[in-house]
Parts: C-alpha cells; sequence; structure tokens
C-alpha cells in the first residue's frame, strides 16, 4: 500500500510541474513582446532622427540654377539698378544652399576649404558631403527655398552638360516649365511697378520662358550673357598701359641714337680726305 501511495505523489508533482510551464512561458512572452517593442521602437527612432537629415533638394542642380542667374540675369538687373524682392524665388535668400556655397572657398586646383570650421578637402563633392553631414544644421530647410526645383525654367541641364544630349521634346513638360517660368516673371519682374520692373519682366520671358516649346524656336538664353571683365583681363590691361610708354621710349631713343651715329660719320669723313699734291 505504501508502494503504490509513493507512487501516486510522484505522478501528482509531475502533472503539477507539467502545468507550471506554460504559465512561466506565457508570462514571459509578455517581457520579451515588451523587449522586442522597445528595440522596434528605437529603431523607428533612429530612422527618424535619419530622415530628419536628408534634404531632398539637389545641390548639383541648385547650383546650377544660381550658375544661371548670375550669368543670364543678374547682369541685366544691374544694369537696370533694379532691386528685386525677398518675395521672388530667384532672390538670394531664397536659396538653401546659399549660406553653405558662400562659406566655400577654392584654395588651390586640387585643394577646397570649408569655412565653417577650416577643415581642406582635395574635391569640391567630399565638400559638399562634408557639409551635408557636419553643418546639416546651418540650413534653412523651409518650404519654397530648393532652387533646384526651378531648373525646369531656367534651363539648367544647358550649363550642367558641356554636350547636352537630343531628348524628344515633352509637351507637357514643355507647357509646365513654360508655365513656371512666366509665373517667375510675375512674381519676380511685375508690370505694376513700373517701367524698369516692365522691361525686366519682357526681358525675362524673351530670355527664359519663349524657349520652352517643341518646334525648336527660339533658343535658350536669346538675349546672351553680358561680358564681365575677369581679373586676369584687367591685370593685362594695367600692364599694358605701363609698358607701352617704355615701349615707345626705347623706340625713340633707338632711333635718335641711329640719327646722332650718322650725323658724327658726316662730321668725320669730310676731315678725314687727305689732299691731293698739286
Amino acid at each position: 500500500m505504501g508502494k503504490w501511495s509513493k507512487r501516486f505523489v510522484f505522478m501528482f508533482l509531475c502533472l503539477s510541474v507539467c502545468l507550471q510551464i506554460p504559465s512561466v512561458s506565457s508570462s514571459t512572452s509578455p517581457l520579451q513582446g515588451n523587449q522586442g517593442n522597445k528595440d522596434s521602437s528605437l529603431a523607428r527612432t533612429f530612422n527618424q532622427e535619419e530622415e530628419a537629415h536628408v534634404v531632398h533638394c539637389s545641390r548639383e542642380r541648385s547650383r546650377a540654377a544660381w550658375k544661371v542667374i548670375q550669368e543670364y540675369l543678374t547682369p541685366f538687373v544691374e544694369r537696370e539698378q533694379y532691386k528685386i524682392s525677398s518675395g521672388c524665388r530667384l532672390h538670394p535668400d531664397n536659396d538653401l544652399y546659399r549660406d553653405q556655397e558662400q562659406h566655400k572657398h577654392r584654395v588651390d586646383i586640387n585643394e577646397w576649404r570649408c569655412g565653417y570650421c577650416r577643415k581642406n578637402f582635395y574635391e569640391e563633392k567630399y565638400l559638399d558631403k562634408h557639409f551635408d553631414n557636419r553643418h546639416f544644421d546651418l540650413l534653412n530647410a523651409s518650404h519654397g527655398r530648393c532652387l533646384a526645383d526651378l531648373c525646369g525654367a531656367l534651363h539648367c541641364d544647358l550649363v550642367m552638360d558641356s554636350s547636352p544630349r537630343k531628348t524628344k521634346c515633352n509637351p507637357a513638360a514643355a507647357a509646365r516649365n513654360k508655365h513656371l517660368c512666366e509665373s517667375l516673371a510675375d512674381s519676380c519682374f511685375p508690370v505694376s511697378n513700373g517701367h524698369v520692373s516692365g522691361r525686366l519682366h519682357e526681358f525675362f520671358l524673351r530670355q527664359f520662358c519663349d524657349a520652352h516649346t517643341c518646334n525648336g524656336s527660339p533658343k535658350p538664353f536669346a538675349k546672351g550673357r553680358k561680358k564681365r571683365r575677369s581679373i586676369l583681363y584687367i591685370i593685362l590691361s594695367i600692364l599694358t598701359m605701363m609698358l607701352l610708354p617704355l615701349f615707345y621710349f626705347f623706340i625713340y631713343m633707338y632711333q635718335r641714337g641711329i640719327k646722332r651715329g650718322s650725323q658724327e660719320l658726316k662730321r668725320i669723313s669730310p676731315s678725314g680726305r687727305k689732299k691731293k699734291p698739286s
């Protein structure tokens, strides 16, 4: 009888242990689930922080748009002594990368320097990456400040590619770009602001907007660019003005020396002749 009681007690203990295993696993699973939720939330936070530093604005195309403005628009605006309002998207303050571009210094052919921290780089593209990684907090990423968004209206592709590829014209894209171009002309150079603004409004239409067509005429930048005298040209001009008087002085002294020598020869020749005996 004692032998059967021991077996009964052993079987009861085994059964109770088996019943406790699911409860333990169920009690530990919420902890694991909470830990997994924490990990996933941390991962989402990290991804959100990374996405917060991403600026969806092409630096290269913004630089091309600024180059077009500086070469094909600004000289004519300065000649008219017209001040573009800050509400115009072509205004320098509305360029997302303008401050960083102004803090970019080219020291040598293969040396670029950051104007913020004075760090040097071999190529401009590495300095651009440095700006994105180290100085992204200096960007004013407000709405409507991406100059690259205006590239369609400003024909940026013509200044980005040395040999632009011929592509089939898309009438819908040409119409959109022309509409954007005309809206820039209206906002930057309102006709109601006077004669100067009206002339620049007409100039902007001829210079940029009329070329947004698929018939191939007229060409972009129909008014061309205003030629600016480079520093090298100015230096050469100054040197020429300084050396030109010296050149004429040398010619004058040379001719004077030849003339004096010929006169002395004439004086010597008569006195040097021997008299014939009578």
